[in-house]
């Protein structure tokens, strides 16, 4: 998420950049070992989630630390107390999916095999795993890959290594917003054709900007079977009704609710709002209810930002106990009921 800038979209790069992105991408190793399966969707209800993230946003110039967790920590180490907290996205939220992000300097150098740790334990729980690349910080914070000599060598690796697991998903980029619907339809499809041994309904295609609209990948034959992933955040307007906010949240996913999973949205946890009590003139308030209301509505999965991340004022958990064996609380229990609600559990929002 990038609170500063989710609602501008950048001009894209000139056409030789692009085609050299295309080169590389092209040149670079393609794992075959027969044909994946792009079997046709029936919903995406079962993702119930929450995104676990770094302190920092996920944006990094080295190796990705999920908050709880330290780069001096073993795969011994990292898998106990990655075990804990997934326990309790689960006990406290009911949750079945973690999203998790990665970068080439996570995956590509030394802490990859103690990070391994994350997505074994998520997966050795019954999880769902969708593993998503951010791009860096600085000038590069642009929404394009930072360097596809690193990139697709990154996910060669991460794809080597869980392809054969059932329980983990791809996601090839996190908010794509430097890029052109066209353009970034373009990668997506590249990313497909360079790992064929992934089955389709493995795969989350970002939609095109800032994730913030999926009618353009969804109306891609070339990506057909893969899901498709939305974000969509309340901090994009001043203010809306609580109407308003469902009618754009169905704008931006139109008739692809069968494919989609919202995998980020999220509003103020730890400021004491109400999200169970209609209140007229709270942006957040609305936001939260129409998305909640509309995710349940149309059985789409959701994933919330973020479920975890330290000092952030829309983390719905935080950190308690002992550092090496954490454990979580639940910071706003009506944000967590409307989690719930659009899960497919719980009550109606109070008039």
């Amino acid at each position: 998420m990038q609170k500063s800038r989710a609602g501008t979209r950048r001009t894209p790069r000139t056409r030789a950049a692009l085609a050299a992105f295309a080169l590389a991408a092209l040149v670079g190793p393609t794992l075959t070992a027969g044909p994946a399966s792009a079997a046709p969707h029936t919903g995406t209800a079962q993702f119930k989630g929450v995104n676990w993230a770094d302190p920092r946003d996920n944006f990094a110039d080295d190796p990705i630390v999920l908050s709880g967790l330290s780069t001096s920590d073993s795969y011994a180490l990292t898998y106990a107390r990655a075990s804990r907290v997934i326990a309790a996205f689960r006990a406290n939220l009911g949750a079945n999916t973690v999203r998790l992000p990665i970068n080439p300097y996570t995956v590509n150098g030394p802490y990859w095999k103690a990070y391994r740790g994350v997505l074994d334990a998520a997966t050795d729980q019954g999880f769902k795993v969708i593993v998503s690349y951010w791009e860096g910080t600085g000038d590069r914070k642009d929404g394009f890959i930072d360097d596809p000599a690193t990139f697709w060598p990154m996910w060669d690796t991460v794809v080597t290594a869980y392809r054969h697991n059932s329980r983990v998903f791809f996601e090839p980029m996190n908010e794509p917003h430097g890029y052109t619907d066209t353009a970034w339809a373009d990668i997506a499809a590249t990313w497909l054709d360079t790992y064929p041994t992934v089955p389709r309904d493995r795969v989350f295609v970002s939609g095109a900007g800032y994730n913030d609209h999926v009618t353009s990948v969804c109306a891609d034959p070339r990506l057909k079977g893969t899901y498709l992933s939305l974000h969509h955040y309340g901090f994009w307007k001043s203010y809306a009704t609580y109407d308003q906010w469902a009618a754009d949240l169905k704008e931006r996913i139109g008739d692809c609710a069968g494919r989609t999973v919202a995998d980020e949205f999220g509003a103020p946890m730890t400021t004491g709002l109400d999200y169970n009590t209609r209140t007229p003139d709270d942006n957040s308030v609305h936001f939260i209810q129409a998305d909640t209301d509309t995710f349940r509505e149309l059985r789409m999965g959701s994933v919330y930002w973020p479920g975890l991340r330290t000092d952030d004022t829309y983390s719905l958990q935080k950190l308690i106990g002992d550092a090496t064996r954490p454990w979580l609380a639940t910071t706003n229990q009506s944000g967590a009921d409307r989690l719930a609600w659009a899960w497919g559990r719980g009550k109606p929002v109070t008039p």
